[in-house]
């Protein structure tokens, strides 16, 4: 390696070695983020969504398995973290807790880390710049805005793992010394790179081919130019050994799954049957960014983007209207806390920065790669990389329910896109911090605004009184407003002293973790009667009711999720009721006996 590079990568691991400064900063990022958690925790829990992934795990900490013993539309990462969680701790929730504040906490630092080696030596101040736009993630960061155990959030976290691989793999061009740990390092990488599409399908799926399309392309770029150096030969060696380790990781998962469940089960329910029921049409994909509010936001970042990209921009005046362009969509949200009285108005003004964000940094994305020739690298790829995998993610509900995990992935969207932004344009040295202090306030103030308010959680119920708790010590660290927790435990005590344990029961439409806080094992294949979860008709399930010698049944009348999903509700409730009798009339509850 000639003397110069060696210089150039000595002086950059000094300039990123932690220093107490960066212990500092990561203490203050990681307290804050687990504060907001807990806080979340302390007052809010949506049973529907803790109910199902809390008495999965269960089932499968009991020995059941997924896709082979019952129908189930996810990939299982997220479900056997939980599982394992219950087997090694007990079933207890505040487990479950801690477990998602330290992923997010860890996330935050992650993302600060990754903005922060983005933005080193491609723009002035890079470590206080990352360190704003990383601030708001202690309140819109993962399991933030959605605080409870999740395969999105976990989805997202691994995401930011496997981009940290990559990050390294780019930064690091050893072709003389240690070939063998830079060949190790793309193994690991590649790896990486699979480890999302089995948290979630839709973000990995997408995350997994982009980095894979992008290694491919980069490696294609170095193959064929001519005259390669020492440093290039390496670098073709450690992109190799990535696809080596991205095919080795899925080599290994596919024998697992055949060995366990079968590939065959695998695919069935979480690609072909989770398609099915939960795949958008693309009318529906497009319209994240048919927002009427793009109208005049696109405009406004065009007309900026132009005038600091030609000649025009060294003038002072040029590049003042530019900030105030580009800054207008920002001051909208930021203004829109006084403007609105209604909640979801001002988290809509926040979450369409969304795809203005996207689209300018599809632009910027573009331009760098037909202006980088001979210099394309990693870093000019990952934009492309981090694109795909958030609208990967929107297809699942679109922009306002699939944003809540990924805001990490945009923070290092906009470290990317600003670096190169502020590299190849004309703008003065004052720019890029004025605009980067101007996100970090928007998403800061608007989001805390947005996490508090929870509106991402408006689809389940939150009357107005005091935080109840449970009284079960599984359930210790549960809380939520209104009657929902105290009616749960009457029907857990009612169980406890009616019905045998080993009965089998089917609980509709099955919003409460139940089998998480009983410690039974479910005998009948589906826990919560939703489009997405369950395969059955009707009659299909009163014959599995008769067949898996199901003996009762459990309808809860006083719903915390704002409407009961339960496919042909009716129907299903009419073709059971011939075989079951009244039991008890709980206050929340109704218990029949077949």
């Amino acid at each position: 390696m000639p003397a110069a590079s060696q210089s150039h990568l000595a002086d950059r691991s000094a300039a990123l070695a932690w220093r107490l400064r960066d212990f500092v900063a990561a203490t203050a990022l990681i307290t804050a983020t687990v504060g907001v958690i807990l806080w979340q925790n302390a007052h809010v829990a949506v049973l529907w969504d803790l109910g199902y992934v809390l008495d999965s795990a269960a089932r499968i900490a009991a020995g059941q398995m997924p896709y082979r013993d019952f129908p189930f539309a996810h990939a299982p990462l997220t479900f056997l973290i939980q599982a394992a969680m219950i087997r090694l701790t007990g079933r207890v929730y505040f487990h479950h807790v801690l477990y998602v504040a330290a992923v997010g906490g860890i996330g935050t630092v992650l993302t600060w880390r990754l903005a922060l080696h983005a933005m080193h030596g491609r723009i002035a101040a890079a470590w206080t710049l990352a360190l704003l736009l990383a601030a708001p993630l202690a309140v819109v960061g993962i399991y933030c805005v959605f605080p409870f155990p999740s395969y999105d959030c976990d989805c997202a976290f691994w995401m930011l793992v496997a981009l940290w691989f990559l990050q390294r793999l780019a930064f690091s061009p050893q072709p003389d010394s240690h070939p063998t740990h830079q060949l190790a390092r793309g193994f690991v990488a590649g790896v990486a790179v699979c480890v999302p599409l089995f948290f979630k399908q839709n973000m990995g799926l997408p995350f997994l081919a982009a980095a894979i399309c992008a290694i491919v392309f980069l490696l294609l770029a170095k193959l064929f130019r001519i005259g390669h150096t020492a440093a290039e030969g390496a670098s073709v060696r450690s992109l190799l050994a990535v696809l080596a380790g991205a095919c080795a990781a899925v080599l290994v998962a596919v024998l697992i799954l055949d060995s366990t469940v079968g590939i065959g089960n695998y695919i069935h329910w979480t690609i072909r049957f989770a398609a099915e029921r939960r795949l958008p049409g693309f009318g529906d994909m497009l319209g994240v960014y048919m927002y009427p509010s793009l109208a005049w936001m696109l405009p406004c970042a065009a007309v900026a983007l132009t005038l600091l990209y030609t000649s025009f921009g060294k003038r002072r005046w040029v590049q003042i209207t530019a900030f105030a362009l580009l800054a207008m969509p920002f001051l909208f949200a930021l203004s829109s806390l006084l403007i609105y009285d209604d909640i979801d108005e001002r988290s809509d003004t926040l979450l369409e920065l969304w795809p203005l964000l996207l689209l300018a940094a599809t632009a910027l994305a573009l331009v760098n790669l037909l202006r980088s020739g001979r210099n394309l690298d990693l870093h000019t790829l990952l934009p492309f990389v981090i694109l795909v995998a958030i609208n990967g993610t929107l297809m699942s509900q679109q922009l306002w329910g699939s944003t809540y995990a990924i805001w990490p992935l945009l923070v290092l969207l906009l470290a990317e896109t600003i670096a190169s932004f502020s590299a190849r344009t004309t703008a003065s040295r004052w720019f890029a911090p004025a605009f980067v202090s101007l996100i970090s306030l928007t998403f800061l103030v608007c989001g805390g605004f947005y996490m508090a308010s929870e509106d991402r959680l408006s689809y389940a119920q939150f009357p107005d009184g005091p935080t109840l708790h449970s009284a079960f010590p599984q359930l210790a660290g549960m809380s939520t407003p209104g009657e929902y927790l105290p009616e749960f435990d009457e029907l857990l005590r009612y169980v406890q002293v009616n019905i045998p344990f080993n009965d089998g029961l089917i609980l509709l439409p099955g919003e409460d973790p139940f089998y998480f806080a009983t410690g039974r094992v479910p005998r009948f294949p589906v826990l919560l009667f939703d489009k997405a979860t369950d395969p059955y008709s009707p009659a299909e399930i009163a014959a599995l009711v008769r067949e898996r010698n199901i003996h009762w049944l459990i309808l809860k009348r006083d719903l915390q999720i704002n409407e009961d999903p339960t496919p042909n509700r009716d129907a299903t409730i009419q073709a059971l009721m011939g075989e079951f009798t009244l039991a008890a009339h709980l206050r929340g509850y109704d218990v029949y006996r077949r």
